[in-house]
């Protein structure tokens, strides 16, 4: 089976208080385990103050794999839109 990477653009919810990029990075770098090997989480300015985390993540290429990622990524409070930048095998 061969890996994947694949690279994540994830936004802070603006509706939530109290919540930074930095704090979603964190999280979010605590998904690596055996199957998902998160490799960087970037925070990088978009616009006008805001920001967003650029993840970057390898992976087995099997079935349902990144879906079970990103909602992993989802259930942690305050993030909010996610969107695939780039995936590639490798």
């Amino acid at each position: 089976m061969g890996m994947v990477a694949i690279t994540y653009k994830v936004m802070p919810d603006s509706d939530v208080e109290d919540v930074s990029a930095e704090e979603i990075s964190e999280q979010i770098k605590s998904l690596n385990d055996d199957v998902y090997n998160v490799q960087l989480c970037e925070i990088k300015p978009l616009a006008f103050g805001l920001k967003f985390i650029q993840v970057h993540v390898v992976m087995n290429d099997g079935s349902g794999l990144s879906d079970i990622f990103e909602e992993n990524m989802r259930v942690i409070r305050g993030t909010g839109e996610i969107e695939v930048l780039s995936m590639g095998l490798l």
